[in-house]
Order: C-alpha cells, then structure tokens, then sequence
C-alpha cells in the first residue's frame, strides 16, 4: 500500500471519529431536534424545581412526549413557571399531574406527566393544576440526618431519666 492510500484511509478514520464524537456531544447536551411537527404549550407551577433546565425532555410512561421551553419566577404567587411545548400528537386530560423526576440516583431531571380522568384535554396556553416539585437529595439528607441526631438525643436522656429513678 503506498504512502497517499494509507493517508486516504487514515484521513478518513479520523473524521469518521469526529463525526461520531459531535453526533455523541449532541445528543448527550439534547441539542438534536424534538420532531419538526405542531406543538402546543402548557404551563405548571412548581414550589421547587431543583436541577431542571430549559430542553429537559417532558415523559409520559416513559415516552418523551415534549420539551422543556422556558422556566421562570412568578413574583405574585413565589413559585417556578415552568413552560414545555408538547407534541401536538399527545393529548392529555385536564387533570393531568406533573412532577419533576431524576433518571437514576444522580441523573438528569426530566418533567413526567400522569394522565387524569377528564373528557377535555389539555389545550394551547392551559396551565397543569397538579404538580409534585423535585426532591432535593441534599434536604432529604439533612432531614434523616437531624431525624436521626434527635432520635439518639431522645433515647439517651430517656434512658437516664429511668436509670435515676432506680
């Protein structure tokens, strides 16, 4: 093989690569595109909306049926608005739920969608009523930390308190 082939196939296997690592950076930042079809918007307020960020995939039964379009913060009522365009292919009932969820223990956090009972759907600009906020792993921590801290405190001075009766 002379020198220019071996070239050819190398130059080649190296941008086959970088193609490869930019179709893998792109779908890993959710940059590739949710279906080119009709969306409609829907709003939900959340107390708490940890780690969610604008693209965060929206999944019902496991299927992303939307995304994520704009999160911002109401100064009336001190909550997130959290704003996701859905696919105009997916109707959900009136009375859906949302709740903000995190793939696996540390993973990212997408927005799931628990479809209700109503004979109307959800249509453009309708606000979900029905929202579960993100649990924070840092305040469930802290929470079995000082549950646990007030439990050792209570034994022990209940103990003491039966031992000087004796």
């Amino acid at each position: 093989m002379d020198r220019v082939a071996l070239d050819f196939w190398v130059g080649l296997f190296v941008a086959a690569g970088l193609a490869a690592l930019f179709a893998l950076a792109l779908k890993v930042s959710n940059a590739e595109s949710f279906g080119s079809g009709p969306v409609y918007s829907v709003h939900a307020s959340f107390d708490n909306i940890g780690g969610l960020k604008v693209r965060a995939p929206v999944k019902s039964a496991g299927v992303v049926v939307g995304r994520v379009s704009d999160i911002s913060y109401d100064n009336t009522t001190f909550e997130a608005v959290v704003t996701m365009k859905l696919d105009d292919r997916y109707h959900f009932p009136r009375d859906t739920s949302a709740a903000i969820m995190t793939s696996g223990l540390l993973g990212e956090q997408y927005l799931a969608l628990e479809p209700g009972g109503d004979t109307r759907n959800l249509a453009n600009g309708d606000k979900i009523k029905i929202t579960q906020s993100a649990v924070v792993l840092e305040n469930l921590i802290s929470q079995f930390l000082y549950n646990k801290a007030s439990d050792a405190g209570g034994t022990s001075s209940a103990g003491k308190a039966s031992g000087a009766s004796q």
